[in-house]
């Protein structure tokens, strides 16, 4: 490719990680006019099953990365913990978004806090444990209540506890290995929101309106928007997203997890380097999905336009749901505004997403409420 000149439909993408974004970036892709090859290993790749070609092998298979670098115009991805070897190996050879520096910072805990508190983005009082010796100065900088965390790995609430005093934090300490720890203040919240910024090669910026989250033991349960706040409060979580997304040099679809204090205080709570599960209601509710940016993005686009085109409700369906069988999927068809979106994931498990719903409606608590009902019918049955 030309410098500064897209890469136009009929070009053929990567996408490092089969998962279930690899899945919707490869199906936007495709619907684009794109060749897509996928790498992962899981030679059941909810991704793979999509893609012109799925490259069964690991990510630092050298061979695979050298077929990937050659045959590929740019490469993206749906993870964040991609080796960083894997990335040195690909850029030198094509194009990859976002690049391995700008998502460096998101793969540790420790990492990501510093960066916050080096460009001035507001975020919980924070600390770093790495041995028992630590955790006394710690709990006296950032106080209790509070969570310990693993400061690598861990996902939807794994890899984390509690911590209302110096024996429950050496109990915690314990619990997770006395690995490489962060601890963080908790905070009383009056609500979780996430903004999904897109940043081109260009520098700019789009921003989609904030979704308010609600999570069950550690996983995105719901996303509603419009968000429950007013439009000075909606503006600054755009701000404060953009400015993350500025500071990391990021090009591609990012998702910024805000949390909102009692005293109106936005703080910055964690970065996803990919689309974000609370941005899956634009497949269904925005005038461009998340996964298009992502092509977009990848291959040299501006963003196309984040408006809103309906109030929408978007609730995850856990493998928890199929304990007793496949749900009844009649019931999501028999209810106007609801859309279906399973994953192609061939094993359920408690906890694992394997679907979501959107539900589109007047106003975003209609939505909300149509959507837990839904998804209550479903267990119950």
């Amino acid at each position: 490719m030309a410098a500064g000149r897209p890469i136009m439909p009929g070009s053929t993408l990567g996408m490092l990680g089969g998962g279930q974004l690899g899945r919707m970036f490869t199906v936007a892709a495709r619907t684009m006019g794109y060749r897509v090859l996928v790498l992962d290993p899981d030679p059941l790749s909810p991704a793979g099953a999509m893609a012109d070609e799925h490259v069964h092998a690991g990510y630092l298979d050298t061979a695979a990365l050298d077929r990937l670098a050659g045959e590929c115009d740019a490469i993206s991805t749906e993870f964040e913990n991609v080796p960083a070897e894997a990335l040195a190996r690909l850029t030198r050879h094509c194009i990859v978004r976002p690049a391995g520096e700008a998502v460096a910072p998101t793969q540790n805990r420790l990492r990501e806090k510093a960066f916050f508190d080096r460009h001035g983005l507001p975020t919980v009082p924070w600390a770093e444990v790495s041995s028992p010796a630590d955790l006394k100065s710690a709990l006296a900088a950032v106080g209790t209540p509070s969570l310990l965390k693993h400061a690598s790995g861990g996902y939807d609430g794994k890899g984390q506890a509690p911590v209302d005093s110096p024996a429950a934090a050496t109990d915690a300490f314990a619990s997770l290995g006395e690995a490489e720890c962060i601890l963080e203040r908790r905070v009383t919240l009056a609500r979780e929101l996430s903004v999904i910024v897109c940043r081109a090669a260009d520098g700019t910026v789009a921003c989609y309106p904030p979704g308010e989250n609600v999570h069950v033991d550690g996983i995105l349960s719901t996303t509603a928007l419009p968000a429950a706040v007013d439009a000075a409060m909606a503006e600054r979580a755009r701000a404060v997203a953009a400015a993350t997304a500025e500071a990391l040099g990021y090009v591609g679809v990012l998702g910024v997890e805000l949390f909102v204090t009692g005293d109106d205080e936005i703080l910055v709570n964690e970065l996803a380097p990919r689309p974000h599960n609370s941005g899956h209601y634009t497949l269904d509710a925005a005038a461009t999905t998340q996964f298009e940016q992502q092509v977009r993005l990848l291959c040299g686009f501006t963003p196309g336009p984040t408006d809103l085109l309906s109030p929408v409700a978007m609730v995850n369906l856990l493998g928890d749901l199929w304990n007793d069988g496949d749900p009844d999927w009649s019931r999501v068809f028999a209810t106007p505004g609801a859309y279906l979106h399973l994953y192609g994931k061939r094993e359920p498990r408690p906890g694992r997403k394997m679907g979501h719903i959107n539900v589109l409606a007047m106003d975003a608590a209609t939505a909300l409420e149509r959507a837990r009902a839904l998804h209550a019918e479903l267990v119950g049955a």
